[in-house]
């Protein structure tokens, strides 16, 4: 007999499948849109004048600055041009960086934003948003910076580079992970779980094999959507805090922090997480346990498992462990200094967890 739960859907709209940038125009009108600010990093600049060029006068021209953790005076910025340019839409067409300063202008402003990931972060699911000040990055929950269309086109990511597909994938693995043993999880939430481990277990293998092969592509990014919506359900835990204060007081990358970090957190949660660990080994197709499992498809696949890989260094672990500690967020085995500084030194030494 199943045990009573919650389950809040969230209202956003998804248009998934190869091609499906096509119905762009359409699902600006479902929207009402009529001046729409494109928003990417400067790397993504072609894609977006691309579809500012497409849009016409619908277009309120490009913004190209966002970065990671969406630095303070970046989202003011990018709010005062948006007010500036009369846009009544953002469209954010990248990954995690671009979908946050999206978010940020939404939460003062109420802008609508439609997504276009092109990468497998999952932010666009979620109504989480995360903003760097100060040295340190905060996040909170808003419905107003949940995006209202999020455009999935595999195409899309046919140019992301292997070794940020997988570090990206596994990023959007973590999103499930703690779904899986977050204190407000249900049996649907952990169903969206497993399934979207699955088809990313399944589909960077592929990728890291044939950058081209759409069928993988497109498992990743059905996968990445999957545990998207996990995270905008279930609450983060240690993982996230961690990745957290590395990427925004140390400005590690986000997605390859998240892959290095997420084995040895799972190592450090397991024994009072079995069942999730459990569904998670299964959904990874690991004969070993959760956090081995992560390991294996980061280091097969060539990703890095090192804090260290990343620039962190030794000196910098106690503060990380302190920074970590002084805002913690729930977790199923409570977490203190010594704790939290022994995770980041597994983390920062990679050794394969058993």
């Amino acid at each position: 007999m199943l045990s009573s739960f919650v389950y809040q859907a969230l209202p956003s709209r998804v248009v998934f499948g190869a091609g499906a940038l096509l119905q762009l125009e359409s699902e600006l009108d479902s929207l009402g849109a009529r001046r729409a600010l494109v928003l990417c990093t400067p790397d993504q600049r072609h894609a977006a004048e691309a579809i500012a060029a497409r849009l016409g006068s619908r277009a309120a021209g490009v913004f190209d600055r966002a970065t990671m953790h969406v630095p303070l005076e970046v989202a003011r910025e990018a709010r005062e041009v948006a007010r500036e340019r009369n846009a009544d839409c953002a469209i954010a067409i990248g990954g995690g960086s671009t979908i946050g300063l999206g978010k940020a202008i939404a939460l003062d402003s109420g802008l609508p934003i439609l997504a276009i990931p092109t990468t497998y972060a999952g932010s666009e699911m979620t109504p989480i948003y995360g903003i760097t000040q100060d040295g340190e990055k905060r996040t909170g929950t808003d419905a107003r910076v949940l995006p209202r269309t999020v455009i999935y086109d595999p195409q899309l990511t046919l140019t992301l580079p292997v070794g940020l597909s997988v570090t990206s994938g596994i990023n959007a693995i973590a999103h499930a992970a703690e779904g899986l043993y977050a204190a407000n999880g249900n049996p649907v939430t952990r169903l969206m779980a497993q399934e979207g481990i699955r088809a990313l277990a399944a589909g960077l293998p592929a990728i890291h094999a044939d950058p081209a092969d759409i069928e993988a592509r497109g498992s990743a990014l059905y996968g990445a959507w999957l545990c998207g919506t996990v995270l905008a359900h279930g609450g983060m835990a240690l993982h996230h805090k961690l990745c957290h204060t590395l990427g925004g007081s140390f400005n590690l990358p986000h997605a390859p922090t998240h892959t290095v970090v997420l084995p040895y957190v799972l190592a450090f949660n397991a024994p009072c997480a079995e069942e999730a660990m459990r569904r998670m080994a299964e959904a990874l197709n690991s004969k070993g346990s959760a956090a081995a499992g992560v390991w294996d498809l980061a280091h097969r696949n060539g990703a890095p498992t090192s804090l260290r890989q990343l620039g962190m260094t030794q000196a910098d672990l106690d503060r990380a462990a302190e920074i970590a500690t002084g805002r913690p967020y729930w977790n199923p085995r409570p977490v203190d200094h010594v704790a939290v500084r022994a995770v980041l030194q597994a983390a920062f030494d990679g050794v394969r967890p058993d």
